[in-house]
């Protein structure tokens, strides 16, 4: 995964690879795939480093250095831990092989029986990458940056407790788009287009467009509908009176509480 939406030629690939493997420590099934994947790795002459972590614990990331340096991440899980792993490589994203052993697999799509000859395959140089669209969010107060976040499914703006709707203005470009009475407001990647913004009943969108989604979440208007646009632009969004409890949120993870003046600017990560 990095920062565009191409599919690649075929690849030449390093022999031996280099390989880590990780996933989410305390779960037996992760445990076991990962020690099976190592061995199966090992026997094939490749190196491999396993770097289990505690869930979206900061103090138990992997070491930037060791996922930057390597041919291939493999992620044990669901969808939720190749966002973690994508959070976590940062600017130095690799390519990630993902190994579906949760409920969601989207971007984890290989079942754990076709990991053998997935591996083998990718040994041989027999596969493609496919690049997706990342992108960046700052949050600025007072004008300046107060938190900035690299995410690959969505930003979501969330209207919280006591859960009255909320006022959000949306500029694209500098320049005013929309006003929402809503429940908060979710800008999505092609790839995040069938995670929070599908549940909120935007439009699926292939991953090698090159757009944003931008879908209110339950608007209080009839003339409030998804918008698909372009992810060359700059989107910016204000909450003039947020709620006690008003979050802006990446990935699922919440990234900062909201208070009044504060901007959400998102745009194509580089």
């Amino acid at each position: 995964m990095t920062h565009s939406s191409r599919l690649r030629p075929k690849q030449s690939c390093p022999t031996p690879l280099s390989v880590v493997i990780t996933g989410r420590a305390g779960y037996a099934d992760v445990e076991a795939e990962a020690g099976r994947i190592a061995r199966l790795l090992v026997a094939g002459g490749h190196s491999v480093a396993e770097l289990l972590t505690a869930r979206d614990d900061p103090a138990t990331a992997p070491p930037r250095a060791a996922l930057g340096n390597a041919d291939l991440v493999v992620v044990l899980g669901g969808d939720g831990s190749i966002l973690q792993a994508a959070r976590w490589m940062g600017y130095e994203q690799v390519p990630v092989l993902g190994v579906n052993l949760g409920r969601l697999g989207f971007l984890a799509d290989v079942p754990r029986q076709d990991v053998p000859e997935a591996l083998q395959e990718i040994a041989a140089g027999r596969f493609q990458l496919v690049d997706h669209l990342m992108f960046e969010c700052e949050v600025l107060r007072d004008d300046r940056v107060i938190q900035q976040e690299l995410g690959l499914n969505e930003t979501s703006i969330l209207a919280g407790p006591p859960f009255s709707m909320i006022e959000i203005r949306l500029d694209v470009d500098g320049e005013p788009a929309a006003a929402y009475r809503a429940d908060g407001l979710v800008v999505s990647t092609p790839v995040g287009s069938t995670a929070h913004n599908l549940s909120a009943g935007g439009p699926i969108v292939r991953k090698d467009i090159d757009a944003f989604v931008v879908t209110p979440l339950n608007p209080h208007a009839l003339t409030n509908r998804p918008v698909v646009d372009s992810a060359a632009r700059c989107y910016e969004i204000r909450v003039p009176e947020p709620n006690p409890g008003s979050a802006c949120v990446v990935d699922g993870r919440v990234v900062t509480s909201l208070m009044p003046g504060d901007r959400v600017r998102i745009r194509r990560a580089t």
